[in-house]
């Protein structure tokens, strides 16, 4: 039986509480000082314990730290007749499970109970597990066991014996970076790793950025400087989204590839790469070609060792492995101790059609991590996942964006659908949207003019 504490001054709510709960089944013992309820919860170990903040002989808050150094796990629901922000926030800060102002509402108190004793529940099934050796993951591990991610394994495996030049294609947020530090991790570890983003710097800039200037060759440019290539050494340049580069810069692009060899702006002097080239994008470079926007001539030149990286979609079977991986690397950075997700979460994680990414589950699982009170991350600690679910996955399956002959929707179709959504919940903040969607600003300016999308900030 599900054991309740109840600690509260006041001798008429414990007697009400008593009652009510022991009709709902709960085993209830009360305590009315803070030193008694302690005493109370070691010997007994309540499942729960709700706790009133004023209390005669010792500050509620105070009683909360001293059961949470006893159980770190103790689900705590604080009660209070002071309806004030103050205490409310500090409350949570310190580890209570649920915040209830009196007089107390039974429906509310029910909800939070049962949310306590489910997540209470869900910690005493993984404890065997915590006891377990858990997997092993060093930063910079690509996770996934399918079909795909083994021909990825076997591609990087490849190319990591020479220098090849590598085309990474993949939607936004499916580990194209990742995937080019692992080649340079398994080519060259002890040489740079330089990443360049293509669309995040303009033209003039990403020139000088790239080869290097000589003193005076421009305005500002006061002494020399050396570009990425030239730092690069015998390392790595990742280009990532090279599709945004202009057709000048491709053309000397095209020229480094073909020759290995660049001058810096404004110099003679000719220098040799020595570095991998490894260039990524999420566009279809052969109708950029077709459209105009892409040299074909440096299309041909960079596919040669192509690397297709599939959307997280289309490899649901990685996504445990993935949420381990992910709340390890979050457990660390947040200092929590969360262990998985329910089967209810995992399920809508399937369901899913993740616009996003994985980069879009990593953030979906931070934001979770951050507010959630138990191990188990439950449905209730992502209330957004449900309204996605409605109205990003059903409409693209029967709103009629599939075309007039019933085809599947494209891509552009999807990303569309998506960048109008993330602005209608995003508070229409230009920096948070383009942070949720993964994108530089310059990037999310070209795809609002594609799409017609007109965007009041």
């Amino acid at each position: 039986m599900t054991k309740i504490l109840v600690i509260d001054d006041d001798q008429s709510i414990c007697e009400t509480l008593k009652m009510y709960l022991a009709e709902e089944g709960y085993e209830v013992c009360t305590a009315s000082t803070g030193t008694d309820g302690l005493n109370h919860f070691v010997q007994d170990a309540p499942d729960v314990t709700i706790l009133d903040i004023r209390l005669p002989d010792v500050d509620g808050f105070t009683i909360l730290e001293d059961i949470r150094e006893e159980d770190e796990n103790a689900k705590v629901i604080m009660i209070t007749a002071h309806h004030d922000m103050d205490s409310t926030i500090r409350a949570m800060k310190c580890g209570a499970f649920d915040y209830i102002h009196k007089p107390v509402n039974v429906d509310e108190l029910d909800l939070a109970l049962k949310k306590a004793v489910k997540s209470r529940e869900m910690e005493k099934k993984i404890d065997g597990l915590l006891m377990e050796p858990s997997r092993h993951f060093r930063v910079g591990d690509i996770i996934g066991s399918g079909r795909q991610m083994r021909e990825i394994f076997k591609t990087i495996g490849v190319v990591s014996q020479s220098l090849t030049t590598v085309l990474l294609l993949g939607e936004s947020g499916t580990g194209k970076e990742l995937i080019a530090k692992v080649i340079h991790h398994n080519t060259s570890p002890d040489e740079p790793y330089i990443a360049v983003n293509c669309s995040a710097i303009v033209e003039t800039l990403l020139e000088s950025e790239l080869f290097g200037h000589e003193k005076g060759s421009f305005t500002g440019a006061v002494t020399r400087q050396l570009g990425k290539f030239e730092l690069a050494r015998y390392g790595t340049v990742f280009l990532d989204e090279i599709s945004e580069m202009s057709l000048n810069l491709q053309a000397k692009l095209l020229r480094v590839l073909q020759e290995m060899e660049f001058e810096r702006v404004g110099g003679k002097d000719r220098i040799r790469v020595h570095a991998r080239i490894i260039a990524a994008t999420n566009k279809d470079l052969k109708t950029l070609v077709r459209e105009g926007k892409f040299r074909d001539d440096l299309y041909y030149r960079l596919n040669i060792v192509v690397i297709p990286i599939p959307a997280l979609r289309e490899r649901t079977e990685d996504l445990p492995a993935l949420v381990e991986y992910l709340l390890a690397k979050i457990n660390i950075d947040l200092h929590k101790k969360i262990v998985g997700v329910s089967e209810g979460v995992m399920e809508s994680f399937r369901r899913y059609r993740w616009p996003g990414n994985v980069r879009e589950l990593e953030n979906l699982l931070v934001r979770a991590a951050v507010v959630a009170k138990g191990q188990i991350l439950s449905s209730s600690d992502f209330p957004e996942l449900d309204r996605e679910l409605d109205r990003v996955v059903e409409p693209v399956e029967t709103k009629g964006v599939a075309g007039e002959k019933g085809q599947l929707p494209t891509l552009d179709d999807i990303e569309e659908q998506y960048i109008r959504q993330v602005i209608r919940e995003s508070g229409r903040n230009k920096g948070e949207i383009c942070e949720i969607l993964g994108i530089s600003r310059p990037t999310f300016e070209r795809k609002l003019e594609k799409y017609g999308i007109v965007f009041e900030q």
